[in-house]
């Protein structure tokens, strides 16, 4: 019985902390149902779109593959079947050498992809636009006029490339554990 006394507070402590973490963490108002219909649809298009614009061009046969996540910024189903989503994405380009896993290039940045239900496509909806900021000059005020005030600094912040590298592992055959290098 004294085990349950010292260790419910704990346990309890603990439940309300992973709670008050994950809803700090997810942007408010995204309707998690839709984004879970929309998000691989918008990596497949990501994945596409970074074809042809890296080291596997300049290096025919090496093997390197794409790898594309994104996050959600904001979410808005806009009617007739239109869905707006402010998206945080990086994109990387991942091959294998003696053994490791190598980095060939990548990129992330905020964009706004628009999306069409459309129930012969894969995934239930299409991409039918994708804007995204410009390098350098005018980056700042893209962000600030397609994303708000509030949800511009989320915009600036940096995905993390771990899930990225742990899906190229599983592609690759390589182990859990296999190490990264550059390409």
């Amino acid at each position: 019985m004294t085990s349950v006394r010292v260790w419910g507070p704990g346990v309890g402590a603990v439940v309300v902390l992973v709670a008050t973490g994950a809803w700090v963490l997810w942007p408010t108002g995204i309707d998690t149902r839709l984004w879970g219909e929309i998000r691989p649809v918008i990596e497949t298009r990501l994945v596409a779109d970074s074809r042809g614009s890296g080291y596997e061009e300049t290096v025919p046969g090496s093997g390197v593959r794409w790898f594309c996540r994104a996050e959600p910024l904001e979410l808005r189903a806009d009617g007739d079947g239109f869905v707006r989503a402010g998206v945080n994405t990086l994109c990387m380009a991942y091959g294998t050498r003696a053994g490791a896993l190598v980095e060939c290039g990548g990129s992330g940045y905020p964009q706004v992809v628009r999306l069409k239900r459309d129930d012969d496509a894969p995934g239930g909806y299409r991409v039918v636009s994708r804007e995204e900021p410009p390098d350098g000059a005018g980056y700042a005020e893209w962000t600030e006029a397609h994303f708000g005030f509030l949800t511009e600094s989320d915009a600036d912040d940096t995905l993390s490339s771990t899930p990225l590298e742990t899906a190229a592992r599983a592609h690759f055959g390589l182990p859990s554990d296999a190490r990264v290098a550059a390409c």
